[in-house]
């Protein structure tokens, strides 16, 4: 698991860990960890020809230490931004001969020569600001980055410059970085998902830097799913593996029930149960015949894809009637698509809500204590958004998106995040693949914290394994969670 760390209890430590060093000794460690990473990429790359670009704090002191380090293989050269550079790192540069470049602060006019050193350059190191910077860059810093040429491999250094380092924004000219080098443990830019699309690959390297708080942010990874995931032994039976029932589906949608009840049964639960009408019954078999189609005792419930919760008809308001049955129960409950509409809080047992961006606007705007919010808000800033529901309905919410976004109501717990999912998973009935596994790993005794973010690992890395770089079904990623479970319990 990837654990990222507030800004400010990242920079206490470090300063806790300089007081006990000379002056300067973190700075070269991490300088040279960054060298060691650029030399390996350049060698990759074939590159011959880097420029760094540095500012005036801690961040392009990192740079100048490494272009020092580089010049003994590299022809390097580093543009500065106004004359108030690292002093040591400055010495360090000019001691080496290596070409120092100097750009004025508020001035948008390059000069020919570093427009020149920026337009040969097949790596460029961005050490313009730090975790201490904020979104959007202008003057001189905005120029210089929109002049970087787009066959330039560009590597971050801690941060893209012009990103929020909270995770929340991403300013005017900011970079977006190939690759981002970053110190010690991860900051929330690198994992939130405003933020993430700037980083590119993510390099964490050690710099001996000791973390003693909680994370704010965690991403969960593929080798997580071996401690997480319920692997059944030969003391268990199908109810001790969990029940999972599913109200799902109506006459006008049935195939939201076979998805969800398929995703159920392929991901191991021990017996599905499903309720719905008639011919989705029909389909739900036609596609799963261990599917159970009655009511009985369940360990968790899936809730609402297909659901219409206005329905008029006979049997869609019997569908209704079974969500709010459900919900009244004390069994845990995944709430999705119509039931969110249906769901009433606060709920005491466990509950996992999945909502996409649109479905919390609409959540969030019908709530007593919100404000009319739109979807557009919630895509901005989705983090905060789902924390906002969560902390006010005291369920678990899964915020779905190219990152899905798992918020805690216990505020002691840091939000979670699942970046797997490729971007073909954007399509009709993924949502209902999804809650049926999050039902599986819920009925099976998860929390719903950790339901909601293996589910969301999973459901993305099934879909990579369904067809790499291609269009993909929702059907085809259920009938792929066996394989692709088996394969991540093995690795």
């Amino acid at each position: 698991m990837i654990r990222a760390y507030a800004v400010a209890d990242v920079q206490q430590s470090e300063a806790a860990l300089m007081a006990t060093q000379h002056e300067g000794e973190l700075m070269l460690r991490a300088a040279h960890a960054l060298a060691s990473v650029v030399r390996t990429r350049a060698a990759q790359l074939e590159a011959t020809s880097i420029v760094v670009l540095v500012g005036s704090g801690h961040n392009g002191g990192d740079g100048l230490f490494a272009a020092v380090d580089l010049a003994a293989d590299h022809r390097v050269q580093v543009v500065h931004v106004g004359e108030e550079v690292h002093p040591d790192g400055r010495k360090a540069v000019e001691a080496a001969h290596i070409p120092l470049l100097g750009v004025e602060r508020s001035n948008k006019d390059l000069l020919p020569d570093v427009r020149r050193a920026l337009r040969d350059a097949d790596l460029v190191i961005d050490a313009l600001v730090g975790i201490g910077g904020r979104a959007g860059l202008t003057g001189a810093m905005g120029a210089l980055v929109d002049t970087i040429p787009d066959s330039a491999y560009v590597l971050a250094v801690d941060v893209p410059s012009g990103v929020d380092p909270s995770g929340h924004h991403i300013g005017p000219h900011a970079v977006f970085a190939d690759e981002t080098v970053t110190f010690a443990v991860a900051k929330p830019v690198h994992l939130l998902p405003v933020t993430e699309p700037a980083i590119g690959l993510l390099t964490v390297v050690d710099i001996g830097l000791a973390m003693e708080v909680t994370a704010g942010v965690e991403r969960m990874e593929e080798q997580d799913v071996a401690d997480l995931w319920p692997v059944p032994t030969t003391r268990d039976d199908k109810y001790s593996r969990g029940v999972v029932g599913v109200v799902a589906g109506s006459d006008a949608f049935p195939g939201a029930a076979v998805l969800a009840t398929t995703s159920a049964v392929e991901s191991g639960a021990g017996m599905v149960r499903y309720v719905g009408p008639p011919t989705a019954t029909r389909f739900v078999l036609q596609a799963s015949a261990e599917v159970v189609p009655a009511r009985g005792r369940v360990q968790a419930w899936v809730l609402g894809p297909g659901v219409d919760p206005d329905a008029t008809d006979e049997g869609g308001r019997a569908q209704v009637e079974a969500v709010t049955s459900a919900l009244e129960s004390d069994d845990p409950c995944v709430v999705d698509a119509g039931a969110l509409s249906l769901f009433d809080y606060p709920r005491s047992p466990a509950t996992l809500l999945t909502p996409h961006a649109g479905e919390l606007a609409r959540l969030l705007s019908s709530w007593p204590r919100h404000q009319e919010v739109s979807r557009a808000e919630v895509e901005a800033d989705p983090v905060a958004w789902a924390q906002a529901a969560a902390h006010e309905t005291g369920a678990t919410v899964l915020l779905k998106g190219a990152t899905t976004v798992v918020a805690d109501p216990d505020v002691q717990w840091p939000v979670r995040v699942a970046s797997s999912a490729p971007p073909w998973l954007a399509t009709a009935g993924s949502g209902d693949v999804l809650a049926g596994l999050a039902g599986t790993l819920l009925a099976a005794g998860l929390s719903p914290r950790d339901a909601g973010s293996l589910a969301a690992l999973v459901h993305g890395v099934a879909a990579q394994d369904v067809n790499p770089g291609g269009p993909i079904r929702a059907a085809a990623v259920a009938r792929a969670v066996p394989r692709t479970v088996a394969r991540l319990l093995t690795r």
